[in-house]
């Protein structure tokens, strides 16, 4: 115990542990200063971000992370730098471990940025109904991440966020009233007009349909076999969309039949005009032919 008690400056100890605890006073201070300057601007400019707009959440996610960590890292380095740690090389070994993890997660790191362009440019908001990837459903919850949808089957959608920016999107909650076409197909030899009274009054008695605006029937093109109607009406609820559709194309089909008015499904007909006989003597050859012949 002599020994090492010989072996040790005491006075050199006592000179570096004198010059030492006011650094550490000093970088303890530092950290508050910077905490306390965090909690202090805080709410301040969360009600600042709230009047410009910005969305509940993406707001929660500048303020409570992005600033806070922000501030708390300058008041790190700062007060590391009191104490005498070497900050530069500190932050050039954080600078090449944020590279490599970047490009390790660059799906992560773009469905995040996505998500801060959802909540920046509001194509959709929680409560929305959407159409995105082939799934039509009601916006549940948006994260940085992903957008959670739930559908009419009440099945449960997560999209990728950068999926959903890249991707056509259509929103149905967007601008109040919504208009469904239904095609529907009648024979040529019938009546447009007629038709489309029959129309009218079939979808005028359905439930969740609107009469102001009103259902209306329009042609839409001549196809192979059929006229192409399309029977437009308007509805308040995006939700009962898929319902109301299915109910208008059979509220059409009885009411067309009962009208005697053709659907027509797809056919061809053909035509052979002008064939030479030397043409039917070789056909006469084939034994399908020859034993109808016979």
């Amino acid at each position: 115990m002599e020994k090492i008690l010989d072996s040790l400056d005491l006075t050199r100890l006592t000179t570096t542990l004198v010059e030492f605890v006011p650094r550490v006073g000093v970088a303890i201070a530092i950290l508050i200063v910077f905490w306390l300057v965090y909690r202090v601007t805080r709410r301040p400019i969360h009600a600042v971000l709230l009047r410009a707009e910005f969305h509940q959440k993406l707001v929660e996610l500048l303020i409570d992370n992005i600033y806070r960590y922000a501030i708390l890292l300058i008041g790190v380095v700062m007060a590391a730098d009191q104490i005498g740690i070497n900050v530069t090389a500190a932050l050039a070994g954080i600078g090449v471990a944020g590279i490599a993890l970047g490009f390790a997660a660059q799906d992560s790191v773009a469905n995040v940025i996505s998500g801060i362009l959802i909540f920046w440019d509001k194509p959709f908001i929680v409560g929305d109904w959407i159409k995105a990837e082939g799934e039509f459903g009601q916006v549940v919850d948006i994260t940085l991440r992903t957008t959670r949808i739930r559908t009419n089957r009440n099945t449960f959608v997560v999209v990728p966020n950068k999926t959903i920016i890249d991707a056509v999107l259509e929103n149905f909650s967007k601008h109040g009233e919504l208009r469904i076409d239904v095609p529907i197909g009648i024979a040529y030899k019938e009546d447009v007009r007629e038709a489309r009274k029959v129309l009218l009054e079939a979808v005028a008695k359905l439930d969740d349909v609107l009469q102001d605006p009103a259902p209306d029937v329009v042609v839409d093109g001549l196809g192979d076999s059929s006229v192409n109607l399309l029977v437009r009406v308007w509805i308040h609820d995006p939700k009962v969309l898929p319902s109301v559709r299915c109910r208008i194309v059979e509220a059409s089909k009885i009411s067309l039949d009962q009208a005697g008015i053709q659907i027509p499904f797809p056919h061809l007909q053909l035509f052979v005009d002008d064939v030479e006989e030397r043409v039917w003597k070789q056909a006469a050859r084939l034994p399908a032919l020859r034993s109808e012949a016979s």
